[in-house]
C-alpha cells in the first residue's frame, strides 16, 4: 500500500493546548505523525510517497475563502498587532446569546470579522483546543495535498492508499476550524473524487469523537453519505453535534448516520457498530470510500473513554476493504503515543487483506515509537 506523507507537518509544532481554561500538555503533536511513519517504514509492505500540490481550489470548493485568508495570515497578523504569545487562540467567540432579542437583520450587521487577531480566532474558530503558530497554515495545507493525493492514487487505479494527514481535518467546517483541525482533509477528498468520478462518495468516519465539520459540509448534499461512530456527544466533544437523530436535510435527507456509542465500548460492540456502518455505505451507489480513520478509540487513549484492542483495528480494516469499493483512507485522531504504530499497521494490513503480525519489541525505542 502506498501511504503519502510529507515532513511539512512538522512545522505546526504544538507542545501545549487549553482543555477547560486549563493550559496541558498537547495531544496533537509532531511525533504523533512521525511514530505511524516510522512503524509503516519498518513493516516493510509499505511504500512512502510525496504529496504533490493541488493548489487553493479544491480548498475554497469546501471551505469559506474568508477562513481560507484569515488563516494564512493569522500569525503574521500577530506579529503585526504585537500579540506576544507562542501560540494564538480565540479571546471571545459570538455565543449565540450575545445577540438574544436582537433582529435577524441586525445580527447580520453586526457580527462581522474583527480586526484584532484575537478577535478574528474567534470569529472563524470553535474552540481553544486548535492552537495556531507560524508554521500551522503551511502544514494545515500540506496536509490537503497529502488527502489529495491519496484520492488521486486511488482514482488512477489503487484499490486502497493511506494519507497521513496532520494536522487532522474532520472538526474543520465550511467557515470554522477546531478541535485540532483547520482544514476538513476528509472532506476536500470527497468533493475531488465525487468532482472527478461524478459518482456518489461515501465517507465513514472511525475517529472517537464526531466529525462535525464533515456532517455540517454536506449535511445538505446527497452525493455524499457521511457514517460516523463516535462517543456520544452527552458526555463528549463536540457535545453539540452527533446524536443519531441527525440525519440530514433537504437533498440531503438521510444521507447522514451518526452511530454514537457508550464509555466502556468493546471490540464486540464497536465491531457491531461498524456492520451497520457497513451496511449504510453499501446500501448506496460510488465505488470509492473516504475514511476517516481515527485511534482515539483505543483502550489506553488519553481522551477517549472506549476500551478497544489492537487486533480489532485488523479486522475493521478487513471488514471495510470487503466492501470491495476503493478506500482513500485518511488520518484523523489517535493520541496514545507507545500505539499509533502498531494500530495503524493493524488497520492498513487488514485494510491491505495481510495478516498482522507485531513487530518485535526490540523495533521499539521507550516512547514506542520505532527506532530509527
Amino acid at each position: 500500500m502506498q501511504v503519502v506523507y510529507t515532513p511539512a507537518h512538522l512545522a505546526h509544532d504544538i507542545t501545549t493546548e487549553t482543555f477547560m481554561g486549563v493550559s496541558i500538555p498537547a495531544n496533537e503533536v509532531a511525533e504523533r505523525a512521525e511514530i505511524i511513519r516510522r512503524a509503516l517504514t519498518a513493516d516493510g509492505g509499505f511504500e512512502l510517497v510525496a504529496p504533490t500540490e493541488h493548489g487553493e481550489a479544491p480548498i475554497i470548493a469546501v471551505h469559506d475563502p474568508g477562513l481560507v485568508r484569515f488563516l494564512e495570515v493569522a500569525w503574521s497578523e500577530v506579529r503585526r498587532q504585537g500579540i506576544h504569545r507562542a501560540f494564538l487562540s480565540a479571546d471571545t467567540y459570538p455565543n449565540r446569546s450575545m445577540f438574544e432579542g436582537m433582529s435577524a437583520a441586525t445580527v447580520d450587521a453586526l457580527v462581522r470579522e474583527p480586526v484584532h487577531a484575537g478577535g478574528r480566532a474567534g470569529f472563524w474558530g470553535l474552540d481553544s483546543a486548535a492552537p495556531l503558530v507560524a508554521g500551522t497554515y503551511g502544514a494545515a495545507r500540506a496536509a490537503v495535498d497529502v488527502a489529495l493525493t491519496t484520492a488521486d492514487l486511488v482514482m488512477a487505479g489503487a484499490p486502497a492508499a493511506y494519507g497521513l494527514c496532520r494536522p487532522p481535518g474532520h472538526h474543520a467546517a465550511r467557515s470554522m476550524y477546531g478541535g485540532y483541525c483547520f482544514f476538513n482533509n476528509a472532506a476536500i477528498a470527497a468533493e475531488a473524487v465525487a468532482r472527478a468520478t461524478g459518482e456518489p462518495v461515501a465517507i465513514l468516519d472511525v475517529d472517537y469523537h464526531h466529525g462535525n465539520g464533515t456532517q455540517q459540509i454536506f449535511w445538505r448534499r446527497r452525493d455524499v453519505r457521511y457514517v460516523s461512530i463516535h462517543a456520544d456527544p452527552d458526555s463528549d466533544y463536540p457535545y453539540f453535534l452527533g446524536r443519531a437523530d441527525e440525519t440530514g436535510e433537504g437533498d440531503g435527507a438521510g444521507e447522514n448516520l451518526n452511530i454514537p456509542l457508550s464509555p466502556g465500548t468493546t471490540d464486540e460492540e464497536y465491531l457491531g457498530a461498524v456492520d451497520r456502518a457497513l451496511e449504510a455505505i453499501d446500501a448506496t451507489p460510488g465505488s470509492v470510500v473516504v475514511v476517516s480513520l481515527g485511534f482515539d478509540t483505543y483502550g489506553l487513549d488519553p481522551i477517549g473513554t472506549f476500551a478497544l484492542t489492537t487486533g480489532v483495528y485488523h479486522e475493521i480494516g478487513r471488514r471495510t476493504a470487503a466492501l470491495g469499493r476503493r478506500l482513500v483512507i485518511l488520518q484523523e485522531g489517535g493520541y496514545h503515543r507507545p500505539s499509533l504504530g502498531e494500530n495503524a499497521r493493524a488497520w492498513l494490513r487488514g485494510a491491505d487483506g495481510r495478516p498482522f503480525d507485531p513487530l518485535p519489541a526490540a523495533g521499539f525505542g521507550e516512547s514506542g515509537a520505532v527506532a530509527g
